[in-house]
């Protein structure tokens, strides 16, 4: 069934009414709309600080196992561990690669104790070579003290 179009008359006269009781609508005290509850705010849980981590060099053969460990700073040292281990078995691949390791990791430990030697080494021969020159500025520093106390004397 088709249905009759409304003539312009018709809606003219529901426009006039819809604006009639929107304006007594206008003069009448609006009512407050009551305040929509919060949600509880849930609590956002911290994401977790990833662990501490250093930057290691470590020589893999080609089946990807872990041949040695170096620190950082001895790359050199660890460039000639790799010349052996390739001039010892010409056949096997070896090769270099850096390896970022955690700082609570018990396998990321590296025995320093070699180089911890050799450094107190040489901390040892720097302050005994210190020494002798200390001693010769002390004995120069006395004898320029006793030429002015005789310059004092001789007033």
């Amino acid at each position: 069934m088709a249905r009759k179009t409304k003539s312009r008359v018709d809606m003219r006269r529901e426009a006039e009414a819809a604006e009639a009781v929107e304006e007594a609508d206008k003069k009448k005290p609006a009512k407050k709309k009551a305040k929509a509850k919060r949600k509880t705010a849930t609590k956002k849980s911290r994401a977790k600080e990833e662990p501490r981590r250093r930057l290691i060099w470590a020589i893999f053969n080609g089946s990807m196992k872990e041949e040695a460990r170096f620190d950082y700073g001895s790359r050199a040292e660890a460039e000639e561990k790799l010349e052996q281990l390739r001039a010892k078995a010409n056949k096997k691949l070896y090769f270099l690669q850096p390896l970022k390791v955690s700082l609570t990791d018990e396998t990321a430990k590296i025995d320093f104790s070699a180089l911890d030697d050799e450094d107190e080494e040489e901390e040892k021969a720097a302050a005994a070579k210190k020494k002798p020159e200390a001693e010769g500025a002390e004995a120069e520093g006395e004898s320029e003290e006793e030429e002015g106390e005789e310059e004092e004397s001789e007033d």
